[in-house]
């Protein structure tokens, strides 16, 4: 019996987790640490494989996304971002990686899957002169390939981000006109697994942003069921309620929030077809057609997938003033949107308009930027402005664009979020820097550079310095093909801010991007 107890005892010894424990006079050897290495690589492979399911982790650089090239050949680009296999392994893809198919190395018509598998590689070698024995890499490097097979993956070996059904004599590949059904030769992501993580990735006044919307929609529809007895408005409360727990439970954000709102206005719509056809007497009020024309909108900024907090807020101001609609026509009680900045006619405090944060004053409508506004509570004064391709407000602020390899100036007629149509002209340059003059500062006081841009060129960064010295960077999120304008702002540490006249010089970090500029308007608190 001791014997057997002993065994026992040797066994769940050799299976346990054991730390390296130093104490003087501990002789280590390159066992010894490389044991202590594999202890806690093996807890963190272990952590990942009992408490995040495998898959793309989101939210993370370019979430591994893969896309065509604009070149019209069998290539394309995946870009960076972080994966968890089935074993726990961490597959970091540091840098976009482009792959070529070579339709000769299969039999086609195929489907070809594109993978991520962890790699390992000994790096930053060393020999000893003194003693040639002692050689040895002293690194090594995790990393993850992109591959192409012909296999269908095993997740435990490898993640999928893409496959392809290439088909003879296919000469390109294209991104998916539809997502959700693609046809051969076109990126089919369908497929991808997504990891699985806690908790809701949204700021504070998104959340807050969003409950709202839920909540007002939540009351239109029960008045819609109840009061008008529409039958299908049912449904669309219940994926309302469905979305408001997920919601309260902080299990929404970016990974999902557009594919559970996409659900209420897929109910939204029924809701509408049912009312032309079983409710004549609501169809021919004016309130239901701009419900209708506000579920189209919906169903076309769902179809734009383009999974931003910007074309969020968008979503979430269409899908209030739904509501509000909605809550008119059946004699609900109305319906509060507590984010002033969704309105043109924000309320007034001492005067100034008012919004609930800078993501709010990217959407204003007007030609110019009001001369003094609340934001978050702290007023805020225009102390200066550029007007892109005056002359004159050019050279009084000695606006240039330096070593760019392409400049061009640029005539819009857009619209912002809420509708509005302006026209407004600027410049653009690709690559280089521009540099101008900002005067009338306070120094030791935050420094808001608000820029008004064609917003189809997003998805970059840009740092500024003033007088030469960083002052932060900026981060150009998104892209919106349909509402252009926006009104970018980055806010200056009031550190940074020295003089009351500065130099600001702005550099793209991205690398190749159109850098647009049509207005600029500069504010200090007040």
């Amino acid at each position: 019996m001791a014997t057997e107890r002993s065994d026992k005892a040797v066994s769940v010894l050799n299976k346990a987790f054991k730390r390296i424990n130093f104490f003087k006079g501990f002789l280590t050897t390159e066992h010894d640490w490389n044991e202590a290495e594999r202890y806690h690589l093996e807890k963190r492979k272990l952590h990942n494989r009992l408490c995040h399911a495998p898959g793309v982790v989101a939210q993370y650089q370019g979430e591994l996304k893969v896309t065509a090239r604009a070149r019209g050949d069998l290539s394309f680009e995946v870009q960076s971002g972080y994966a968890i296999d089935g074993e726990g392994h961490d597959l970091m893809l540091w840098e976009p990686a482009i792959k070529t198919i070579v339709p000769e190395e299969y039999k086609l018509p195929t489907v070809l899957y594109v993978v991520l598998r962890f790699a390992e590689e000994l790096t930053d070698f060393i020999a000893y002169k003194e003693n040639l024995e002692y050689k040895g890499h002293r690194r090594v490097m995790e990393t993850a390939k992109v591959e192409i097979s012909q296999t269908q993956p095993d997740i435990r070996q490898e993640v999928e981000i893409g496959r392809i059904l290439l088909e003879k004599g296919a000469t390109r590949i294209r991104d998916a006109r539809d997502p959700n059904d693609p046809r051969p030769n076109e990126i089919d992501l369908r497929f991808v697994p997504h990891a699985g993580v806690a908790g809701s990735y949204f700021d504070p006044v998104i959340r807050q942003r969003i409950t709202t919307m839920l909540a007002a929609t939540r009351k239109a529809f029960l008045h819609m069921a109840r009061d008008g007895k529409v039958a299908t408005a049912h449904d669309a409360l219940a994926a309302t309620l469905t979305a408001s727990g997920l919601h309260a439970a902080e299990q929404l954000d970016l990974r999902n929030v557009f594919d559970v709102v996409g659900l209420i206005v897929e109910m939204q719509h029924e809701c509408s077809v049912e009312i032309e056809v079983a409710h004549p007497g609501l169809a021919g009020r004016k309130e239901f057609a701009d419900f209708r024309k506000h579920v189209e909108i919906l169903k076309g900024l769902l179809g734009e997938r383009r999974y931003t907090i910007d074309a969020l807020q968008n979503l979430a101001a269409y899908e209030q003033k739904a509501a509000e609609i909605v809550a008119s026509a059946f004699g609900g009680p109305p319906v509060i949107d507590s984010d002033p900045g969704a309105k043109k006619d924000a309320p007034k405090i001492d005067g100034m308009p008012t919004y609930v944060d800078w993501e709010a004053v990217k959407t204003i409508s007007q030609e110019n930027l009001p001369e003094q506004m609340a934001v978050a509570g702290v007023p805020w004064a225009r102390i200066d402005m550029i007007n892109i391709m005056d002359k004159d407000s050019e050279e009084a602020h000695q606006l240039q664009v330096i070593d760019a390899k392409d400049s061009y100036r640029s005539r819009q007629k857009l619209k912002y979020p809420d509708g509005t149509q302006l026209e407004d002209v600027g410049r653009a340059h690709v690559g280089g820097y521009c540099q101008f003059q900002v005067k009338n500062l306070t120094p030791g006081k935050e420094l808001a550079i608000v820029r008004r841009i064609d917003y189809v060129y997003g998805d970059y960064e840009l740092e500024f310095f003033l007088d030469g010295k960083s002052a932060g960077i900026s981060d150009n999120k998104g892209t919106d093909r349909v509402n252009r304008w926006r009104n970018w702002p980055y806010v200056v540490p009031a550190e940074a801010v020295t003089k009351n006249q500065v130099a600001v010089k702005q550099v793209a970090v991205t690398a190749g991007r159109d850098i647009n500029m049509f207005r600029y308007w500069f504010y200090q608190p007040k």
